[in-house]
């Protein structure tokens, strides 16, 4: 039996046909930066074990399928998107690859021994608590966008918790964030090792970055070439619809 659509959620396909999430606008969809962070981040091909933490419906898990037979834990505070993101693991059959763990992301580590997942991958709240912007009175999409339960420096020390020596971390985040991140990621002896800046538009300021990194790594950074989402005539670049789709 199929898992239920709630009242006020829908179910879309998760960029293409070959898999199905179920969303709620008043509480969560996914959006580009789980897609990106999806296709940019390392991941074991055949086995192996990946944590990707404040999951929300578990968009970025599902994803990850396309790529790897490892196992997927999905880590999400909210009870309401870690149900939809269950039931969409359902939906789509993968129960025997995608584990959805409920609760705060700072307590998984007791939970699951440290140093265990070969990939931790993230899309974190964007914004501290003490930043208005976006802020407003719906207490899912707060949680989702603002440090409310997790700061960035919580998310890099779980992270660094959880990998393996030699194991990767990837994030998907703001620029303004950059120098934090990388300060935060050696302080927890994360060394990143690739970057690559996400721009709307060609001639465009970055919006968004995605940065992997490895646990006790050497210093060796690589800057990707720079990824522009949308044409001048509003639609994806060619550049984009390869990493998207595979073209």
């Amino acid at each position: 039996m199929e898992p239920t659509v709630h009242e006020g959620e829908r179910l879309d396909y998760l960029v293409d046909e070959s898999l199905k999430i179920i969303q709620s606008p008043s509480v969560f969809s996914f959006s580009l930066d789980a897609v990106l962070l999806s296709r940019f981040a390392y991941v074991p091909i055949q086995k192996g074990k990946i944590a990707d933490l404040c999951t929300g419906n578990g968009a970025v898990a599902l994803l990850l399928t396309k790529r790897t037979k490892a196992h997927i834990t999905g880590v999400e505070i909210q009870e309401r998107l870690s149900d939809m993101a269950e039931r969409s693991v359902q939906l789509n059959g993968l129960q025997e690859q995608i584990t959805i763990h409920t609760g705060n992301l700072t307590a998984f580590p007791s939970v699951h021994h440290n140093g265990r997942f070969d990939t931790v991958v993230c899309n974190p709240p964007y914004f501290s608590s003490n930043n208005d912007r976006d802020y407003n009175d719906n207490e899912h999409f707060a949680i989702a966008r603002h440090e409310i339960h997790c700061t960035l420096e919580d998310v890099v020390a779980v992270s660094s918790q959880l990998v393996k020596q030699g194991g990767k971390v990837a994030f998907v985040h703001r620029p303004e964030r950059l120098l934090d991140i990388v300060s935060l990621m050696r302080h927890y002896r994360i060394e990143p090792k690739r970057l690559q800046f996400v721009y709307p538009k060609a001639g465009s300021e970055a919006n968004m970055l995605l940065i992997e990194g490895m646990k006790d790594g050497k210093p060796d950074l690589h800057i990707l070439p720079p990824l522009v989402v949308y044409t001048e005539g509003g639609n994806y670049t060619e550049q984009l619809k390869k990493v998207f789709y595979g073209k």
